[in-house]
């Protein structure tokens, strides 16, 4: 057999095969997958809430840190405010000062805001507090490291009547952890975040009964000290050990003391 018909037969076995196979395939259509149904995913409804664009400093005005944001409608607070209710609140507000640090991305309230025509440490001051300011300096304010919002001690120093104590001072704490409001006129840190403020002048907040005692502490003291507490201690509940400046009454360490009809406060003999 030659050569030529050894390659026409191979050429017609490989077009028989061929032929086989797309018969084949024609033979059998591909079976269709059908596919899964995909659930369809609720809308979430939303809602546009005032929020910070960025930190607010206590006492400072809001200004243009205002901004809508779209917020999940179901976890809308009824004390936030929102466009649909108030569409005009961005603008109206921007005067406002914080009553406290407001944070960037929270929602805003108002009860966390002051009229730009209020007073801002009337506004600041709880229920029934009083304001009292009194003379401090690098020496008597724990190096300049008292911070408004820190918690302190007052304790008074004055000198004793002759004989009364081997020192010849008296020193003793009048009042226990009361508020720091105010450094001078700062009453938050300042925006280079320093963490020392040297000051002349702090202003306490105190209650009706403790602003008689200072005031008194004032007129009678040769110094007074603010000790600061621990930030762990401003929970415990407050002693007011100086009332007998205001009552007159003894304390445990001092004693009434009456000469030619003057009578002095003085400490009791150790």
């Amino acid at each position: 057999m030659n050569k030529s018909r050894i390659i026409i037969l191979g050429v017609a076995a490989l077009a028989a095969i061929g032929a086989g196979y797309m018969a084949k395939n024609l033979a059998t259509p591909e079976q269709q997958v059908a596919a899964e149904p995909v659930p369809e995913t609720p809308a979430i409804e939303l809602a546009e809430v005032l929020v910070l664009a960025k930190d607010v400093p206590m006492g400072e005005p809001v200004g243009e840190a205002l901004r809508w944001q779209l917020w999940p409608a179901e976890a809308v607070n009824e004390n936030f405010i929102t466009r649909n209710r108030e569409p005009d609140a961005a603008e109206e507000l921007r005067n406002g000062i914080a009553r406290v640090n407001l944070y960037a991305g929270e929602p805003l309230r108002r009860a966390k805001l002051i009229r730009a025509d209020s007073s801002f440490m009337s506004a600041m001051l709880p229920p029934g507090k009083r304001a009292v300011a009194t003379q401090i300096a690098a020496d008597t304010s724990a190096g300049g490291f008292i911070l408004p919002g820190d918690y302190v001690d007052v304790i008074m120093t004055r000198r004793a009547a002759s004989g009364m104590t081997a020192s010849g001072f008296i020193t003793e704490t009048i009042l226990e952890n009361v508020r720091v409001l105010a450094i001078d006129q700062m009453i938050h840190e300042d925006e280079e975040g320093r963490r020392v403020q040297v000051g002349e002048t702090a202003t306490l907040e105190l209650t009706p009964e403790q602003a008689e005692i200072i005031t008194a502490a004032q007129q009678m003291a040769d110094r007074l000290t603010l000790a600061l507490r621990s930030i762990a201690d401003v929970d415990q509940e407050a002693a007011t050990q100086g009332s007998y400046l205001v009552t007159g009454a003894g304390s445990g360490n001092s004693i009434r003391l009456i000469k030619s009809g003057e009578v002095t406060i003085v400490g009791a003999p150790r």
